[in-house]
């Protein structure tokens, strides 16, 4: 299958300049996970369907190109037991098909791009899914294999349409379906699958990950890499223009809740909550969830009770950002609104 259209674009599953997951052949963290995958594959009980899930930014799009690489490279399970891992060379054939995404094998469902808007679509479509499917009809003697990146983003229609393959598969097809949000994928769908949770990195791993990319000084990547709350993700966007800074004068005006310096909170919305700050929008929810879960862990012994409205924020914000951004809103309401929100659930 040649490349399509989009890959002359920015690619939706793409964090900005950084290597694709196709293009990662070093898995940090995850040992356990990838093991259990490998003995399954080598005993050739890998089930059809995986949904891998957990935090953003913590592995798991290149656990599942890691292990779909491996199949390609190694299609007969039986001569496989002697490998230590799912490491393939990345000078091998097949991990060369996939990095251009010319296997013809394999298929990635992802958010495509709009050539009318110039912006990638906000979901995943049934059309996107149905060209997965002619992939699936077509004849081959090894596995096919499908990665979806993210479950999260498939609409309705699309989620049924895939669906309706996972319920039926060709012989020798495997589903590698990504999700941040396990509980909120499709339940029908979910249930066809088999779930492999991955726990957030360590700061130490984060912090190995940062300093193989590159990023910023020792410093300041281990100063993201503890603020990031075991996501990659989280760590580069902390580290990028300026996000530090920001993330320090976050946590001084949530420090002082359930006061707020309104004043300040209007300044620091103006700062980042336009509809083309999207980066610096990012930088500061992931400053205002780390804030929130180190709150909750430093008080888990206090009771369910206490806890709940502030959990109650957390979800609550997490999912008003996720569809401020998807619709290109004005995130300098939700901002305003996530502080008197949390003001709220600290004095209570």
């Amino acid at each position: 299958m040649p490349p399509r259209a989009s890959e002359a674009v920015p690619e939706a599953d793409r964090f900005e300049d950084l290597p694709h997951p196709r293009e990662t052949f070093d898995l940090v963290g995850h040992a356990e996970a990838e093991r259990a995958l490998f003995d399954a594959y080598a005993a050739d009980r890998l089930p059809h369907a995986l949904l891998i899930g957990g935090e953003r930014g913590i592995g798991k799009a290149t656990l599942a190109w890691r292990l779909a690489r491996f199949i390609l490279a190694n299609p007969d399970p039986a001569a496989v037991r002697t490998a230590r891992n799912l490491h393939v060379d990345p000078s091998h054939p097949a991990a060369r098909q996939v990095a251009a995404l010319s296997q013809p094998s394999f298929f990635l469902l992802r958010r495509e791009w709009n050539e009318k808007t110039k912006r990638h679509f906000s979901e995943i479509r049934v059309d996107d899914v149905r060209q997965a499917t002619q992939m699936f009809q077509r004849a081959s003697q090894g596995y096919r294999i499908c990665i979806v990146d993210c479950a999260d983003e498939l609409n309705r229609s699309a989620a049924n349409a895939l669906l309706k393959l996972v319920e039926e598969p060709p012989p020798r097809s495997l589903f590698l379906i990504i999700t941040h949000r396990p509980a909120l994928v499709l339940p029908t769908l979910r249930s066809r699958c088999q779930t492999l949770l991955l726990r957030p990195l360590s700061s130490d791993e984060v912090f190995a990950v940062l300093e193989r990319l590159g990023e910023a000084d020792a410093a300041a990547r281990r100063a993201a890499a503890e603020r990031a709350q075991g996501s990659v993700a989280a760590a580069l966007r902390l580290l990028a223009d300026g996000g530090l800074e920001l993330d320090r004068l976050v946590v001084r005006l949530l420090e002082n809740l359930p006061d707020v310096d309104w004043r300040a909170v209007h300044v620091l919305a103006d700062r980042v909550g336009g509809r083309d700050d999207e980066a610096a929008f990012e930088r500061l929810m992931v400053s205002i969830i780390a804030w929130i879960d180190a709150r909750l862990r430093g008080e888990a012994g206090r009771g369910a009770g206490r806890l709940a409205p502030l959990a109650e924020v957390w979800e609550k914000a997490a999912e008003a950002a996720r569809e401020t951004e998807a619709l290109n809103l004005d995130k300098r309401p939700l901002i305003l609104s996530i502080f008197a929100d949390l003001a709220g659930a600290t004095s209570a």
